[in-house]
């Protein structure tokens, strides 16, 4: 009986190894990280964005682009300052659209700025790929993809079919967010993407007149959460106007106000 039993979850263990994607590297680029969260409005974009803004500053340059993978609310073109439709290369690929020397590319540019995108999952599988495989990123040393909120199809596509080097989970303080940057972690240790660390987003408020700090959404959360799952924190967003006003505009923060403490 337990021979047969081995047996059976072997043969189970084939089939669904049969049925798994291979994964296939992007061409042209040499490491691939994502950007997390489990629940929506947590500043996941927000946190890309600044991600890759710190990788253009490097001391050595890098060539980085960007990929916005949130199908139905793709945020990255207001917040790069970015409009119009991609050009096509002779060999019918996309090309990315610039600024500030980042490549991106979002479903945001193939659609009309206030169209809602109501699609099945096969649909939104199918634009994922198209928005990985056939696009010109060039020769990139880094491809930051912004992925949308949850643990669903799009995050479990990404994760089986091009090889990760790494993810990073964004945050706010707030308990019921934490439950599900955990989820988020814990999904990609699952699918074997290795996870580099926590962001805290919102972390503290600061009056801008009197200069007193408010902790709106809790002190210490994501930290508590990373101690528990023995990661690293990455570091501390703080809920800045600046930050709002300079995502808004399409002048990220870390361009437009370097020096400044936000």
């Amino acid at each position: 009986s337990g021979s047969r039993d081995e047996a059976l979850r072997d043969k189970r263990a084939q089939i669904l190894s049969r049925g798994l994607p291979k994964q296939k590297p992007i061409e042209g680029v040499k490491q691939v990280l994502v950007v997390a969260s489990g629940k929506g409005g947590v500043g996941k974009s927000t946190a890309a964005g600044k991600t890759f803004m710190q990788l253009v500053v490097l001391p050595l340059t890098k060539e980085v682009g960007l990929l916005d993978a949130d199908i139905y609310g793709p945020s990255i073109p207001k917040m790069m300052n970015l409009k119009g439709n991609p050009e096509l290369t002779p060999k019918n690929l996309m090309r990315p659209l610039k600024n500030y020397g980042i490549a991106c590319m979002s479903m945001g540019f193939l659609i009309e700025e206030t169209a809602p995108v109501v699609w099945r999952g096969l649909m939104v599988m199918s634009a994922i790929e198209k928005l990985l495989r056939q696009v010109d990123w060039g020769q990139l040393d880094y491809l930051v993809v912004d992925m949308p909120p949850g643990t669903g199809d799009v995050q479990l596509s990404v994760s089986q079919n091009v090889p990760i080097a790494g993810a990073v989970i964004i945050s706010t303080p707030q308990d019921i967010a934490l439950l599900d940057a955990r989820k988020g972690a814990e999904m990609f240790r699952k699918v074997h993407v290795p996870v580099l660390g926590l962001v805290q987003n919102m972390s503290v408020f600061q009056c801008p007149k009197c200069k007193h700090e408010t902790h709106i959404f809790g002190a210490d959360g994501v930290r508590d959460l990373a101690k528990s799952l023995e990661l690293d924190i990455l570091g501390d967003i703080p809920l800045h106007i600046n930050i709002r006003e300079t995502c808004d505009s399409g002048q990220p923060v870390v361009i437009s106000q370097p020096q400044s403490d936000a």
